[in-house]
């Protein structure tokens, strides 16, 4: 499988569903036949690849810039080469809603895209529109006085903001970690986590549903207090998850949830926007966590697979659509020795091995 593969002797494939083709099976992308892809990953609207020589390759369609590509280029039909990181070694590529960010090997982060209330970092600025309560006190005497108004007035002034997005056009360094080594990054819809190799947990962005795990403060990425040493995190929706060393060996791992928590999906009770261990997985020795929409998965050493929260449409796995409060092992995969987990919104995809 191209996604996984170790060899970088690999062919792309992808599902391309747009307005102009609709690919019922996979297809090889046109475009990377030159190019030896070691990963992929994609949002909603950008596909990338990442090359056996650290190249960044993207196609889709952006308006908020996710391409990276430069000013105003809001298209590419084909895979395009990310010039401004052409002297970088990519080793991983992270897309949120409209921003994204890259690591390189030697634990550079770069930003770009849609760069609101600090999700990229300082580079950004915030165009926050002002809330329903404050439009009622900021408008009280122009317009009618109630919530409905205040609403309406709210989304027409959000998507008013749509023309004057702040955007980062071409991939920038992270000012707040330009002097430190990166080893982890992942973009939720909203919000960014990177963790540095010192063990520091940074966030950024929206804070609606706790998910940054600290107050809200400057539109900027600042640390998360977490008592423990993580070592991978994940970005959600609405929810965070980390990773983490709880021995000086490191030899006991656990895991950290913090955020929306609307069906479960924390995997464990108490308060929601501080990270918190979910204790029904002592233990247990997770190596790698993926967070859904509603949903969580993590992967064990041992090779088990264990899924919380929603279990909407047999997102869990677990032979049901209930939502599940704390981890259950995904029997189903019972003999089977699992190597990946990913989440998309609403799904999952497992690689196992034969």
């Amino acid at each position: 499988m191209c996604l996984f593969s170790n060899i970088c002797k690999c062919n792309c494939f992808t599902i391309l569903l747009n307005g102009r083709n609709t690919w019922s099976k996979p297809e090889q992308v046109r475009g990377l036949e030159n190019v030896q892809v070691r990963s992929v990953s994609a949002s909603g609207v950008v596909s990338a690849a990442i090359g056996c020589d650290g190249s960044l390759w993207v196609w889709g369609r952006s308006k908020r810039g996710q391409l990276g590509l430069g000013k105003d280029i809001v298209e590419a039909t084909v895979p395009c080469r990310v010039q401004a990181l052409a002297s970088y070694d990519v080793v991983k590529v992270s897309f949120g809603w409209g921003h994204a960010m890259a690591l390189t090997k030697d634990g550079g982060l770069f930003g770009w895209g849609y760069s609101e209330n600090g999700r990229l970092g300082v580079m950004g600025r915030s165009t926050q529109a002002p809330s329903p309560q404050e439009y009622i006190g900021k408008m009280g005497d122009k317009y009618s006085s109630s919530m409905m108004d205040a609403v309406e007035k709210m989304v027409a002034e959000k998507i008013r903001s749509e023309d004057n997005m702040p955007i980062i056009w071409e991939p920038s360094l992270v000012h707040e970690v330009c002097h430190l080594e990166v080893s982890d990054v992942s973009c939720g819809l909203d919000h960014s986590l990177v963790l540095c190799s010192n063990c520091t947990v940074l966030s950024g962005g929206d804070n609606t549903y706790g998910q940054l795990g600290r107050k809200a403060g400057l539109p900027k990425l600042l640390p998360v207090d977490i008592s423990c040493s993580p070592f991978s995190v994940s970005a959600s929706a609405g929810h965070s998850l980390a990773l983490c060393h709880t021995s000086t060996d490191n030899v006991e791992t656990r895991v950290l949830s913090w955020g929306w928590n609307c069906s479960s999906q924390l995997g464990r009770p108490g308060q929601e926007d501080i990270p918190a261990l979910i204790d029904y997985l002592v233990g247990e020795k997770p190596v790698s966590a993926a967070a859904g929409r509603v949903h969580s998965v993590v992967l064990m050493s041992n090779g088990e697979a264990w899924a919380w929260g929603s279990g909407r449409n047999g997102r869990l796995g677990l032979g049901s659509s209930m939502d599940e409060a704390e981890p259950c092992l995904i029997d189903t995969l019972e003999g089977v020795e699992v190597l990946q987990v990913a989440t998309g919104m609403d799904h999952n995809l497992i690689l196992v091995n034969e």
